[in-house]
């Protein structure tokens, strides 16, 4: 099941988690922080260090709940890249929401072969139950 492109993806979404974790960060700590000298906005990152770790070992429930997990940093992306008056941060937003992008279709294509598998899995025992309930 690990292809080359199966590799890359997981690589990537490794990728850019870590760098969504690192964006979040100096966005808000040195780039462009809501107060002078950074604020407590930065704690946004705190919860993406959580998943870190089972999307390098490949968990595959991990990926799965991370996938969802990460459209609300997509949607505070596109809402500070919307509205943020300092056009620094705005940048920033919009960079963000790329960043999940690419991890969210990382995310969906690793976990698209395992999805195939235990639907086939899932059809191969309904017909066998069909079969001996039928019987």
């Amino acid at each position: 099941m690990h292809t080359t492109l199966h590799k890359y993806v997981h690589w990537g979404a490794v990728g850019s988690l870590g760098l969504l974790i690192v964006w979040c960060v100096l966005w808000e700590m040195v780039i462009a922080p809501l107060k002078p000298g950074g604020s407590w906005l930065v704690l946004k990152a705190a919860p993406l260090l959580l998943p870190l770790y089972g999307v390098w070992k490949r968990d595959i429930y991990t990926l799965q709940w991370t996938s969802m997990m990460i459209l609300l940093y997509f949607t505070e992306g596109v809402v500070r890249g919307w509205s943020d008056a300092d056009r620094d941060s705005a940048w920033l937003g919009w960079g963000e929401a790329i960043i999940v992008c690419v991890y969210f279709a990382c995310a969906l294509l690793y976990l698209r072969p395992y999805k195939r598998e235990a639907k086939k899995l899932a059809k191969e025992l309904l017909d066998k139950v069909k079969v001996t309930t039928v019987k």
